[in-house]
């Protein structure tokens, strides 16, 4: 078993030397899906309304996160001691690789997820690391995630753990178009999904299980319009699109407009 919250022990001060070369601003996006994030060099952490996401230096250690099925959090005052952590594992967790390549972690808890970003809010650095050692997988600088966590939980409403509002395909709408090969697509996202696929995609009466993402491959700035991503368990790609009166949705090279 993991456990949930720990507070008060000491970080090795070689941390240091690795906290430093992680320096970078925190940023907040709004509407349609609030995020608070910081972006460095080679790693990006995202917090959502009910879950964060982080892409870290290398795939081979998003892995070995999704492997493991675990990963600390440890909140730190300085470059070297540790004054809180979080044990994110299967018992309070679920955790797995999105958007082919970030590490997605769902708290079972809201009180678990409120824990997470009260501290990443009033401390100064961030370690997420490995669950079974002291070998970090990357630092970040808290500077400005106050702020950034405060715009987050005004956007998410009562509770930033509170799920984001289910965008459901508008009643009937159909996207056609394509090539050398026709397409009519739907999309659904279910109401109370049994596990990570939330929805489903037809294509010409296949019905295919997929995920969805509300973040556009882990950018800050997603294009206009866009609503929700969902990624198939085939591998295939549905980016969907709303702006005013205008639907579409991509799918490979070709663009898919409401056509009903």
């Amino acid at each position: 078993m993991y456990c949930r919250r720990m507070v008060g022990s000491t970080m090795l001060a070689a941390l240091v030397a690795v906290w430093s070369s992680a320096f970078a601003g925190w940023g907040f996006n709004g509407s349609p899906s609030p995020n608070a994030f910081i972006q460095t060099e080679n790693m990006t952490l995202e917090l959502q309304c009910d879950r964060m996401r982080f892409a870290p230096a290398g795939y081979e250690d998003a892995q070995d996160i999704e492997r493991k099925q675990g990963l600390s959090i440890r909140f730190m005052k300085d470059g070297a001691t540790e004054v809180g952590a979080f044990q994110a594992g299967g018992d309070n967790a679920e955790i797995r690789i999105v958007d082919n390549y970030p590490v997605e972690i769902v708290f079972s808890d809201e009180a678990d997820y409120g824990f997470v970003l009260d501290q990443i809010g009033k401390n100064a650095v961030l370690n997420l690391a490995m669950i079974d050692q002291d070998v970090s997988y990357g630092i970040f600088d808290l500077t400005g995630s106050g702020a950034a966590i405060r715009s987050l939980r005004t956007a998410c409403g009562p509770s930033a753990v509170s799920a984001p509002a289910r965008i459901e395909a508008p009643e009937g709408v159909v996207y056609c178009g394509g090539g050398g090969i026709k397409r009519q697509i739907e999309f659904t996202i279910l109401e109370k999904p049994e596990d990570k696929w939330d929805s489903r995609v037809t294509i010409n009466g296949e019905t295919l299980r997929a995920m969805t993402a509300y973040s556009y491959f882990g950018k800050s700035e997603p294009p206009r319009g866009f609503v929700v991503a969902l990624l198939c368990e085939d591998r295939a790609e549905f980016l969907v699109f709303k702006d005013g009166d205008e639907d579409w949705l991509e799918f490979g090279d070709y663009t898919y407009r409401k056509c009903n």
